[in-house]
This record gives structure tokens, sequence and C-alpha cells, in this order.
């Protein structure tokens, strides 16, 4: 094997690597949104305003993970197939939404008050939901041609 195929190989081993722990993240983000939002219930022994916190910060990870890992390197320039580079490019504007999404909701609660939980929270999960259900059928495109 030449060192530019060796170098190649590497490269996809450590991009698949981030995308199982990528994945695994967005796992996390999904279960904890169920919880937050009443979807599902999971035991746990947290105050309400603690699950929020963690999910904000799980959340946080997640878009940085996706960004800062696995995206940077298509948008850097150093992916070469042009099929991951174009969905990439198609994709990845719809997916900066869900990112301002999650920010935007990590500035809003990260001092959560009774008054923005009775008042407000519901209508911002919903609206956050939408957009990572969204995020998350978009990242499966652009994942599924990068592993393809």
């Amino acid at each position: 094997m030449s060192s530019e195929n060796v170098v190649q190989f590497k490269e996809r081993d450590h991009t698949g690597e981030l995308i199982k722990e990528l994945l695994q993240e967005r796992k996390e983000v999904w279960t904890l949104y169920c919880t937050v939002s009443g979807i599902e219930e999971h035991p746990t022994n947290k105050r309400f305003e603690e699950l929020i916190e963690a999910f904000c910060q799980l959340a946080v990870d997640y878009i940085s993970l996706a960004h800062f890992g696995v995206y940077a390197k298509i948008l850097d320039g150093s992916e070469r197939r042009k099929s991951i580079v174009e969905a990439a490019a198609r994709i990845y504007p719809a997916m900066s939404k869900a990112t301002e999404a999650v920010l935007d909701f990590n500035d809003k609660y990260q001092k959560i008050t009774p008054a923005k939980i009775v008042n407000e929270l519901s209508g911002d999960l919903s609206i956050l939901g939408e957009q990572l259900a969204n995020r998350i059928e978009l990242e499966d495109e652009l994942l599924g041609e990068m592993l393809g």
C-alpha cells in the first residue's frame, strides 16, 4: 500500500470514529430531549432544572463535535470525494438552522427560571425538536454519503 493510500485509510478510520462518536452523542441528545419535553419518562434523581442544564450542555457538545469534527474536514477542503462535497454544500445551510436553534436554546436556558419553564419552555422545546429532527434527517443523508 502506498503511503498516500495509508494516509487516506487512516483518515477514513478517524472519520469513522468521529461519526461513531457523533451518532452516540446524537442518541444521548435525543433521549434527553424526550425526557425534558415529556415525550418519554426516564427515571432520574435530578431536578428538572438540572436535566435542562444537562440537555443544553450535551446538545452544544453534539453540535460542536459535528461542526468541528466531522464537517470541518469537508468544509476545509480536505475531503476529496466530490459526491460528499456536493452533498455537504447542499445540506449544510439547512443543518446550520438547527445549530443556531441549539445555541439559542442554550443561551436562553442557561439560567432557567420558573417563569421560563411555565411560559416558554414547551414552545421552545417544540421548535427545537423540529430543528433537531430535520438535522438528524440531513445528517443521516450526509453520513450515508460519507460511509458509502
